[in-house]
This record gives structure tokens, sequence and C-alpha cells, in this order.
């Protein structure tokens, strides 16, 4: 059986960050989806989304194909019933598609719901959590840090917390082995779950109240003051003041300033002193733009901070307004306030903003990622050229050129 996790047109809600991946590899607690669902299915999953990914994200579909919703949060409920799914039959819950299992191996992202329809529909009544709107990433973070936390210890024990840290409800803090606490780090687990993954550190003085999930090889520089819920994903450094945010992975926000309510993709570096407003002098809710229906969406939220979408990057003393959404490769500096809504591609700040030319946003994507020993593959490359091909008319109504 191939298990296959497919995105549908919840996806367009996900924008920046699903230009340059499948909601399977969105982070949402410790975990991506993608990762949660292959630890409780015990089986490596393959995806199905739209075609300029599939190459980077392959499709291995097959004569027998279990497909799995990804923006649904896997749990062993979950499993049970979609492991029991015969041919041709599917699992649902009012209107969502849960699961479906066929035999044709000619399935693509345009046609899944032809695929599906006729199907024989069995109701799923236990509870479904799921990502619907892009805010969903941090706003559901608390839950997914605990569910996972509980899935990842689970008859496990914790590597011993050094005896020069200061820890309240030591019983929720779990290390992996090599990671690494310094000397004078407070932890306060009694109000959520702590986690650190192998070879995770947090530096000296640094200040983390639960619950705090660290990745693997993630630091916390010094002095740090961390609040839940935030997820700081593999590779990723820290510092500053920090509350709520979700990192992906392989992002910096090495020094001072604040980030709260926010979601940061992969490969992002925040300058010195950049802070992000995430609650409106009025206190009323906040609107984003939404991408890719053109307009701005009301939130529902008080507090909506910066979503960064991979490879952006911004200066020292940056600020962001409440709501601001930044999209692939930006790069953005200058004093004042840029606009909230930052395409994919551009250079620039409130003064102005132009396009920024391909050959260069691949060039510097592949000088960070080669601190890190990797590089842009050649899949990876044609993907953002399609990025930015299909938003140059959203540039064209932000830039000088």
């Amino acid at each position: 059986m191939q298990f296959i996790l497919f995105d549908n047109e919840t996806r367009f809600r996900f924008l920046p960050f699903t230009h340059t991946r499948p909601i399977a590899d969105v982070r949402c607690g410790i975990l991506t989806m993608r990762e949660r669902w292959e630890k409780l299915l015990k089986e490596k999953t393959s995806t199905l989304t739209d075609s300029y990914l599939q190459p980077v994200y392959p499709l291995n579909a097959g004569n027998d194909n279990l497909l799995i919703n990804a923006s649904v949060f896997a749990t062993e409920e979950l499993i049970n019933e979609i492991s029991s799914l015969k041919e041709d039959e599917k699992l649902v819950q009012n209107d969502i598609l849960i699961a479906a299992r066929f035999s044709t191996s000619e399935i693509h992202f345009y046609n899944l719901n032809a695929n599906t329809q006729n199907l024989k529909a069995k109701s799923f009544t236990g509870t479904v959590n799921k990502l619907q709107n892009i805010w969903d990433i941090f706003a559901q973070n608390e839950r997914a840090i605990k569910e996972d936390f509980s899935l990842l210890t689970k008859g496990r024990k914790s590597q011993p917390i050094p005896e020069n840290v200061m820890v309240s409800g030591r019983e929720n803090v779990f290390m992996e082995q090599g990671a690494i606490v310094n000397a004078g780090v407070i932890i306060n687990a009694t109000v959520g779950y702590v986690y650190l993954a192998k070879d995770a550190e947090i530096l000296e003085g640094a200040m983390l109240r639960g619950s705090v999930a660290l990745g693997e090889h993630a630091v916390i520089k010094m002095g740090a003051k961390i609040y839940g819920a935030t997820t700081i994903g593999e590779g990723c450094k820290v510092g500053g003041e920090i509350s709520n945010v979700v990192f992906f992975a392989n992002s910096n926000k090495g020094h001072d300033g604040y980030l709260g309510n926010a979601v940061i993709g992969e490969w992002c570096n925040l300058g010195a002193d950049t802070n992000c407003s995430n609650l409106k002098n009025n206190y009323d809710h906040i609107k984003i733009w939404d991408e890719h229906a053109n307009k701005s969406v009301q939130t529902g939220l008080q507090f909506c901070g910066l979503l960064m979408g991979d490879h952006s990057k911004c200066g020292i003393n940056t600020m962001f307004n409440t709501g601001t959404v930044a999209g692939v490769s930006a790069n953005i500096y200058g004093g004042g306030f840029p606009e909230k809504f930052i395409p994919s591609f551009t250079w620039g700040g409130s003064e102005g903003m132009v396009t920024y030319d391909f050959n260069r946003a691949v060039d510097t994507a592949n000088k960070m990622m080669a601190r890190r020993n990797k590089q842009l593959s050649e899949p990876e490359v044609a993907m953002l050229r399609h990025v930015f091909e299909i938003t140059t008319s959203q540039r064209s109504m932000f830039t000088k050129n």
C-alpha cells in the first residue's frame, strides 16, 4: 500500500508558505504534519500536491493507494479508522475528506475530487483538528506541542537536567540525547511542556516559559526570553524576546527585538533589533493579505504578527506592522514600516520596492545554505523560478519596475 499525503484547495490559504512546500511539510507543534502522520502510521509517505512542487516532493502512487488529508492532525483514533478503509472507500467528517483508498495510479492535484467523488463514504465521529487558515499555524501551536510531547516521550526517560539550571515543573521537561542547557538558564514548565531535541542548545541566561519546543541543532542565544507557545525548528538560532512563534527550520533571529504571534519559514534572517507589532493600538481584530484571493481577510484574532515566507531577509532595525505578510525571497530594509503585504522577490522597504533579480536571490539563498553545508537542488531552483513567475503581477502593484 502507498501512503500519500494530499493537498487540496486549502493549500492556497497558506501562501506564502505553500509556495515552496505542501501542507504536509508545514510545522505546527514539535513536528511537521508529515512527521506526525509517519510516526503514527510507522510508514513513509509521498505527496500529492501542485504539479510544480512534485519534482521536489514526489508522488509515489501504485495499485493500492491510501490518500490522507495533510491538513488534518494525525491521531491514533484516526489511524485506526483510516487503516480499516477498504478499496473504494473514503473517510469523511461533514464536508472534510479525511482519507480515501483506491487503486488508480493516475492521480493529480486537480483531479482529486473526481477520483474520490463516487467512493463509498464512512463518517468519522471523533475529534478532527485541522489547519484551515494560515494563522492556525501559531494559533494551534500550544495544543499541538502538548500532543506531540506526549507522542514523542511516551514510555521514555529524559536525559538529566544539569543542576545549575533553575527548573520549575521538571516532570514537564524532556531532553533528548546530546541536548545542552548551559548555566543560568531558567525554565518554567509548570504552565506548559518544554522539549529539547537532539543536539539542541540553550545558552547562558536564557529564560523559557512553556510550552516551548527546540528542534535538532537549534540554539537559543544568551539572555533570550522565550514565551509559549513557541516552536524553534531544527537548525534555527534565536534571541531577544519571542512569544507564540513557529520557526520552520534553519532560520535566524539571533539578536534583540520582539517577535510575537508569528510564523517564520525556512532560511530566513531577521536583522538585529527587528521588531514586529502583533496588536493594534485600538485593539481591533486584525486583517491580513490573502494573496490567492487578492484581498484582505479577517483573522478574528486580536494578536497577529509577521508571516514570512522562505528565504526572506530583513535588515537591522526593521519594523513590521501588525499582520504583515512577506513572500518568498523578499529582502526588506530601511526606516519606517514597509507595506503590510510584501510580494515575493521584492527588494526595499517603506521608501519603495523593486524586483529582486532572480539570479541574485538564488545566489543569496545558496550562500546562506552553504553555512549549513546545503545548496539548492535543480528542482528547488525550478520551483523558485515558478514562484517568481506567478507572482509577477503582485510585484507590479507594489514595485517601481
